[in-house]
C-alpha cells in the first residue's frame, strides 16, 4: 500500500513537471501581431498580418508545440508545417523537404525558424491556399478582429 501511494506521488509529479513542456508556447494573438509586423508579413505574398493571425489561429491555436497526423505525414508548429513537402522529420516517407530544416525546428517556443518557412510556403504557392485552416475559416472574411487592439 506504501508503495502505491509512493508511486502514485511520484507519478503525479512527474507528470505535473511534463506535462507543461509538452503544451509548448502558446503566442498571444497581439504579440504575435507584433512578431509578424517585425517580420515584414504585411503584405507578404498580397496578405495581411490579419490572414497570417486567422491562419495560426485555426490552425494551432497559437501553439508552439502544435502536431497533426495526416496519416502519411504530420504537420508541426504554429504554422502547421507539412513534413511531405516542408520539413523532414524522419518519419514522412519521401519527403521533399523543400524548408531544408528538420521539423522539430518548428516545436520549440521561438517561431523564427516557423516564419522563414511559412514564407517560402506562401511564396512558392503563391498565396496561402496550402493551409486548410485558412481556406475554411479566413479566405474572403472580415479578419480585421484578428489584429484589433493591436
Amino acid at each position: 500500500m506504501r508503495k502505491a501511494m509512493l508511486f502514485s506521488g511520484f507519478l503525479l509529479a512527474f507528470l505535473g513537471l511534463a506535462l507543461p513542456g509538452i503544451q509548448g508556447k502558446v503566442v498571444q494573438r497581439c504579440e504575435l501581431v507584433k512578431i509578424l509586423r517585425q517580420n515584414s508579413f504585411e503584405g507578404y505574398m498580397g496578405r495581411t498580418v490579419a490572414d497570417w493571425v486567422c491562419l495560426v489561429a485555426h490552425e494551432s491555436s497559437y501553439n508552439t508545440k502544435a502536431i497533426h497526423d495526416n496519416g502519411s505525414s504530420r504537420d508541426y508548429g504554429i504554422f502547421r508545417i507539412n513534413s511531405q513537402y516542408w520539413c523532414d522529420d524522419g518519419k514522412t516517407h519521401g519527403s521533399k523537404n523543400a524548408c531544408h530544416m528538420g521539423c522539430s525546428k518548428f516545436l520549440d517556443d521561438s517561431i523564427k525558424d516557423d516564419m522563414q518557412c511559412a514564407k517560402k510556403i506562401a511564396q512558392e504557392a503563391k498565396g496561402l491556399k496550402p493551409w486548410v485552416g485558412w481556406n475554411k475559416h479566413c479566405r474572403g472574411k472580415n479578419l480585421s478582429p484578428y489584429v484589433r487592439g493591436c
